[in-house]
C-alpha cells in the first residue's frame, strides 16, 4: 500500500446574499504534505470516468453508477497516490471541493475506530461530483457512501449549487454531520472539527442516523445543554492554538474588523454575519493572507522573529492551488458555474475565473510534469513565489500589480464572453477557447512578472565589485 499524506488546508464558504453579485462561493487552498505536489486542471469527459473505482491508498473499491456528468478537476500531476480530484463544478452547476483535514478526540475514535479499509481524500470527489444534481444531494450521496464503507481520516467538504453551500465533516470511521450556511454567512474553516452549535431537528442539518443516540449512549457531550459537534468530537489542543484557530480569527478579522477576538480561542464562531459583501478579491486576500498589519505577519519588519512563528499563516509554501467555486445566479445556466484557479503559493499568483461548461483545459494547467518545466503555470507560479520569498518587499508592489492587472484582464474578457456566447452554436467549444485566453492572460504576466523581478535583482547580486569599490 502506498504511503497515506496528509495536507492542510483552509476553507471558505460564502452564501449567496453575502456575496457581492448573488452567487454561491466554497474556496479551499490545498496544503501539500511538503512543498511541492504537482497538480494540474482537467476537464473529466464522462465517458473517462472510470465504472469501477479502485483506491490506491487503500483496498477501498466500489462500482460507480453508468450516467457520470462531466466535471471540472485538479487532480495530482503525478501518479502513485490516487487521483486527489481535490475540487470541481460539474455539468449540472454543482460544485464540490475535498478535502479539508480536521480533527477528532479518542471519546468517539473509541465508539467508532477508523476504518483502515475505507475510503479517503483520494478518492471522495471522484466517487462522489459526477453523480450529484445538487448539493444537498452531495451531502447525502457522500453521507451514505462513508456509512457503508468508512474512512481512514477525518475531513471536512463543502459542497454547492446556485441556491445553497453545505459544510460536511466526517466523524470518525463511519460518522458524519452537515450543515447548511445560511444565505446570508461566510464561514473560514481550518484543519480543525470545524461545527459548533447543531440542531439534530432543522431541515438545514443532516447526519448519520444514529449520531444523536451515540452521544447520549457513550456520554461523548461535555456541555450542560445543547450539541456543540466541536467540543463533542473535536481536539480543543494546544496545537490547534497555533496551528488553526488562528486561521479562522485573521478570516473572520478581516471580513468583521468590529469585533475584537483572540487568535487563540477554541470558541471562534463557525457560523459567521458581515455588512460587507464578499468578493471573489477578497476571498482570495484571505486564502492568500500572512496576517498582514499584525504582530504574527511572517514578512512584518517591526515585530519579532518569535511573533512572525508564532502562527501558522494561512499563505504559505505548501499552497498547491487555490480554487474558488462560484455558482453564479445574474447568468443563464451555460455560463453559470466558474472554477477560478491559481496554482503555487498565494503571495505570488492570481486566480483566473475558468468557466466549468467546457470540453478541455488549457495547455499550460493541464500539462503539469513532475519537475520544473517553464511551459507549466504551477511550476512558473512556484519559481515567482521561490523568487520572491527571499526579498518580499521588494517584489511586493510589482506582485500587486501583476494580480490586480491580471484579475483585471481575465474579469474584461470574462464580461466580454457573458455577453457574446449566446451567439455561439457551440457553447462548451466556444467556451474551452475563452478558457485558453485566459489561461495566456494569466501565463502572460507571470513571466512579466518575473522579468521584472529578475531586473530589480541583479543589481543586489552579492556577486559583484566594481572599479570605485
Amino acid at each position: 500500500m502506498t504511503k497515506r499524506i496528509k495536507g492542510s488546508c483552509t476553507t471558505i464558504l460564502v452564501g449567496k446574499k453575502a456575496s457581492i453579485d448573488g452567487s454561491t462561493i466554497i474556496a479551499r487552498n490545498e496544503d501539500g504534505a511538503e512543498a511541492l505536489n504537482p497538480e494540474k486542471f482537467i476537464y473529466v469527459k464522462p465517458a473517462d470516468q472510470p465504472r469501477h473505482y479502485q483506491a490506491v491508498l487503500s483496498s477501498f473499491h466500489l462500482d460507480l453508477p453508468d450516467d457520470p456528468m462531466g466535471y471540472t478537476s485538479t487532480p495530482d500531476a503525478v501518479d502513485g497516490h490516487g487521483i486527489w480530484a481535490a475540487a470541481g463544478i460539474n455539468s449540472d452547476n454543482v460544485a464540490m471541493t475535498a478535502t479539508e483535514t480536521i480533527t477528532t478526540n479518542s471519546r468517539i475514535l473509541g465508539v467508532d475506530p477508523m476504518a483502515e479499509d475505507g475510503l479517503g481524500e483520494e478518492d471522495i470527489t471522484a466517487i462522489t461530483l459526477p453523480y450529484i444534481h445538487s448539493a444537498r444531494e452531495g451531502v447525502a450521496r457522500l453521507g451514505k457512501l462513508l456509512e457503508t464503507y468508512g474512512t481512514y481520516e477525518t475531513n471536512g467538504i463543502c459542497f454547492s449549487d446556485q441556491d445553497e453551500c453545505w459544510y460536511f465533516e466526517s466523524i470518525a470511521g463511519h460518522h458524519w454531520a452537515a450543515i447548511r450556511i445560511p444565505d446570508d454567512a461566510y464561514v473560514i474553516a481550518p484543519n480543525r472539527f470545524n461545527i459548533d452549535h447543531f440542531d439534530f431537528d432543522s431541515d438545514d442539518t443532516m447526519s448519520a442516523p444514529d449520531l444523536q443516540t451515540i452521544i447520549e449512549k457513550y456520554h461523548l457531550n461535555p456541555d450542560q445543554q445543547g450539541y456543540n459537534l466541536r467540543h463533542i468530537f473535536g481536539s480543543s489542543t494546544v496545537k490547534d492554538t497555533r496551528y488553526n484557530n488562528p486561521r479562522a480569527w485573521y478570516g473572520q478579522k478581516y471580513f468583521n474588523p468590529e469585533i475584537e477576538q483572540d487568535p487563540i480561542d477554541q470558541d471562534l464562531p463557525f457560523i459567521c454575519h458581515t455588512d460587507k459583501k464578499i468578493s471573489i478579491e477578497d476571498v482570495k486576500f484571505v486564502l492568500s493572507s500572512h496576517y498582514e498589519n499584525t504582530p504574527y505577519d511572517v514578512y512584518g519588519t517591526t515585530n519579532t522573529e518569535g511573533e512572525k512563528k508564532l502562527f501558522r499563516p494561512i499563505g504559505i509554501n505548501r499552497n498547491q492551488e487555490l480554487h474558488i467555486l462560484q455558482i453564479r445566479n445574474d447568468v443563464p445556466k451555460a455560463i453559470a458555474g466558474i472554477h477560478w484557479l491559481a496554482f503555487g503559493p498565494n503571495t505570488f499568483n492570481a486566480v483566473v475565473p475558468f468557466y466549468a461548461n467546457v470540453t478541455d483545459t488549457p495547455e499550460q494547467y493541464k500539462n503539469t510534469g513532475a519537475h520544473y518545466d517553464p511551459r507549466s503555470q504551477y511550476w512558473l507560479s512556484y519559481l515567482l513565489a521561490t523568487f520572491g520569498d527571499y526579498d518580499f518587499h521588494l517584489f511586493e508592489d510589482f506582485e500587486n500589480i501583476f494580480e490586480q492587472n491580471t484579475v483585471g484582464a481575465c474579469r474584461h474578457l470574462q464580461l466580454e464572453t457573458d455577453a457574446a456566447y449566446q451567439n455561439e452554436a457551440d457553447i462548451p467549444a466556444y467556451l474551452t477557447k475563452v478558457n485558453a485566453q485566459l489561461a495566456d492572460i494569466s501565463f502572460n504576466n507571470s513571466n512579466k512578472l518575473l522579468g521584472q523581478m529578475v531586473e530589480l535583482a541583479a543589481p543586489r547580486m552579492k556577486l559583484q565589485f566594481t572599479l570605485h569599490d
